[in-house]
């Protein structure tokens, strides 16, 4: 029979199968719903709404007017937007990607479902990406690990949505090439709180100085990269990600994660190689999903772990 801590492993993995299915709601949802914003904030930008002055005439002086074809597409981009249907984490409910057949709760089982339907859609029969049912199982297995090493506690909570939001970064970041804001901040203020409180094991001072040294890091390093060949190697979101990174670590492994996130840089990249999502080199590889996976191998290992792998990595350890 399985003991308190399989039994906690269990309960943690099925957890982590519902959540799975929710994240691949988030991936595919998230940036969606920055393009909507992004978009309506530029089409605001263009209007004078209530007497608040458009950016037209902010940049070109208080007596420039933006041109009437432009106020007027935009006028009529705002009402396209505004007819949008409501699109957020829990609306509309899930579809099918290709016939729009709404999926029903029975086929939305994780794992279950997609070996039930044999990987294709009920109504149409198109094929359904592998991926879903694989970031069912890699969640399931990250929230077992949590669940199993911390028990069934506010710590093992924390360190399972540690989890949750590196794999959504991951993978939003490998499809868009954007790490949302959102979840960025949430990982860094969830890092901090949990070492306030104790629960990650990480003095606060080392959280803090975490997440600045590990935004300043890149930082400097994307602006001499830019002065240097006046290309921009990096995205502000990759800062974020790393101090977010730094505050759940702690600041002494910094360079750690960096050096993890290049031997996850060369496995990712030698599969995407393998599958030929690589063939054309002007396709850009982001540094988000490094960066995110670098944090999962740290968690999956455990600091005592990554410590004895890279000693050098810790000069002050």
């Amino acid at each position: 029979m399985l003991g308190s801590q399989g039994l906690d492993a269990v309960f943690g993995g099925v957890l982590g199968l519902l959540v799975g299915s929710f994240l691949n709601v988030v991936v595919y949802r998230v940036p969606v719903m920055m393009y909507r914003q992004w978009l309506n904030d530029a089409i605001g930008n263009l209007m004078k709404v209530d007497g608040v002055p458009s950016l037209w005439s902010l940049v070109f002086g208080p007596n420039a007017n933006t041109p009437p074809a432009l106020e007027k597409a935009a006028t009529a981009a705002a009402e396209q937007v505004d007819a949008l249907p409501a699109f957020n984490l829990m609306r509309p409910a899930s579809r099918c990607g290709h016939c729009g057949a709404p999926v029903r709760f029975y086929q939305n089982v994780p794992v279950i479902s997609y070996l039930f339907l044999r990987g294709r859609c009920a109504s149409c029969k198109a094929r359904i990406s592998l991926r879903y049912p694989v970031v069912e199982l890699v969640t399931g297995a990250l929230f077992a690990l949590c669940a199993w090493r911390f028990g069934l506690t506010m710590t093992g909570a924390l360190w399972a949505a540690f989890a949750a939001l590196l794999v959504c970064q991951f993978l939003i970041d490998l499809d868009t090439q954007y790490l949302p804001d959102s979840l960025n901040y949430a990982l860094l203020w969830l890092g901090l709180i949990g070492a306030a409180l104790g629960l990650t094991g990480v003095p606060l001072a080392s959280a803090i100085w975490g997440a600045v040294f590990g935004y300043l890091g890149l930082w400097l390093i994307y602006h001499a990269y830019r002065l240097a060949t006046g290309k921009q190697g990096m995205g502000y979101g990759d800062f974020k990600l790393l101090a977010a990174l730094g505050a759940w670590l702690g600041s002494g492994y910094l360079i750690a994660i960096v050096l993890v996130s290049s031997l996850v840089g060369a496995v990712l990249g030698s599969i995407l190689l393998l599958a030929g999502k690589l063939a054309h080199k002007d396709i850009p590889i982001s540094f988000g999903p490094f960066l995110a996976g670098a944090g999962l191998v740290c968690l999956v290992a455990g600091p005592d772990t990554v410590r004895q792998w890279i000693p050098f990595a810790f000069p002050l350890g």
